[in-house]
């Protein structure tokens, strides 16, 4: 079988980082004037001035989190779409409400390159057990399939005897769908009796594959590969056969950045996932999904060389309520925008006695100025309009798992 996808996935990196950058000036060019809400978004971009990585940071970051508020100013889509609403194909809802759209081209959530890295070939019969209903991963990862070649079974969620039955009668050898519900599959085939030995891979996502999971499946004779995808964005990132971290698609350009604000964090760091997708239809330019990762070094030793994250870390809405007050992620980076000596902060909230209490915690370098402690009380007083203590600690301190709000209250 062949190994890769095609040529762009084991090109060389620098390569392909001036193809994506060279096409990001023509793209925020297309959505600033064919999507109304892209034009008041960038309204003071130039997008020739757009040349790197460094001018790309300057662009502001529209989250995943501001899309029900857009969406109701501008529906269905905010004004992000770049076609006509009544072009998309399809139009999906997700909880919020969102809406997001389908395209009506072939594989338009791109998802065939990381079903290819799960295995799957033309003349597989692939059963899909995601949800057809309202939501888009049973649509658009059918797409993907029917892309690579694949019959798809349109299973959608629950009937999980009607799904053991099918997969034995159609001797499915490909499943499609969350972890979880693959178990319950081959766990109601060994208590029906029912002979689903066909079944010889799987591509898995939208919940958490436990190690334990994968081995259980290993042991059957299914080797379970995941993929990290979202409703708006379409694919993310994917796993190989290395299984070592999660490699980009092809269609996007990533960016790791400080939880509360859009500058990029330190190679290894983990921060919010932003990306930049190269969809005509749908452009997202800087857009925050909410959710946690890290780069790893270095390239995979599957031969692809795109970039590598460590996969779903977590969410990047750390929003706490103090005292009956939320406090947001974006007021802890402000405090330490204001204060040159912090490399990083992260707020911690308990409750020792039963009433919330606040202790920002900061990175500072070198030998902390005299008062500078109560300086940055001071300052977050004034932000978030509450009391808090300030800990000054070492640079590396603080653990690198993306909080920059961590709520530790114990409650009964």
């Amino acid at each position: 079988m062949p190994e890769h996808y095609d040529s762009l996935e084991t090109r060389d990196p620098g390569e392909r980082e001036k193809s994506l950058l060279a096409a990001l000036q023509g793209h925020i060019a297309h959505a600033k004037l064919n999507a109304p809400g892209w034009s008041r978004i960038l309204a003071d971009v130039d997008p020739q001035a757009v040349r790197d990585r460094a001018t790309l940071a300057r662009l502001p970051v529209t989250r995943k989190s501001d899309l029900p508020s857009l969406q109701k100013t501008a529906l269905p889509f905010g004004g992000l779409n770049a076609i006509p609403s009544a072009r998309m194909g399809r139009i999906f809802v997700s909880p919020g409400p969102i809406y997001d759209p389908g395209g009506t081209g072939p594989d338009w959530g791109r998802t065939s390159r990381a079903l290819f890295a799960a295995g799957f070939r033309a003349g597989d019969v692939a059963v899909n057990t995601f949800a057809y209903h309202f939501t888009p991963a049973g649509a658009v990862f059918e797409s993907g399939a029917v892309a690579l070649g694949c019959a798809v079974v349109a299973a959608g969620t629950g009937q999980t005897e009607t799904q053991v039955s099918t997969i034995a009668d159609l001797r499915a050898n490909a499943y499609i769908g969350t972890p979880s519900f693959l178990k319950l599959i081959v766990e109601k085939a060994d208590e029906l009796g029912a002979d689903v030995t066909c079944l010889e891979k799987a591509a898995v996502g939208a919940e958490y594959l436990p190690p334990a999971l994968r081995t259980a499946m290993k042991e059957r004779g299914i080797r379970v590969l995941q993929s990290y995808a979202s409703a708006d964005v379409g694919m993310i990132a994917y796993e190989s056969e290395a299984l070592e971290g999660m490699i980009l698609d092809e269609g996007l350009l990533l960016e790791i950045v400080r939880v509360g604000t859009g500058e990029p964090v330190e190679p290894g760091e983990v921060g919010e996932v932003v990306v930049t997708s190269f969809n005509a239809d749908y452009p997202l330019i800087r857009f925050g999904t909410g959710d946690l990762s890290a780069v790893l070094p270095g390239a995979s030793p599957c031969g692809r060389t795109n970039t590598r994250i460590r996969g779903w870390l977590g969410r990047a809405d750390q929003a706490t309520k103090v005292k009956g007050m939320f406090v947001h992620p974006a007021q802890v980076a402000e405090v330490a925008k204001r204060h040159g000596e912090i490399l990083k902060a992260r707020l911690v909230v308990d409750n020792p006695d039963g009433s919330d209490r606040m202790t920002l915690r900061c990175e500072v370098r070198g030998e902390p100025a005299e008062g500078l402690s109560a300086a940055i009380g001071d300052t977050l007083r004034n932000v978030t309009k509450l009391r808090g203590e300030v800990m000054l600690v070492l640079p590396g301190e603080l653990p690198n798992d993306g909080k920059v709000i961590e709520d530790a209250k114990k409650y009964g």
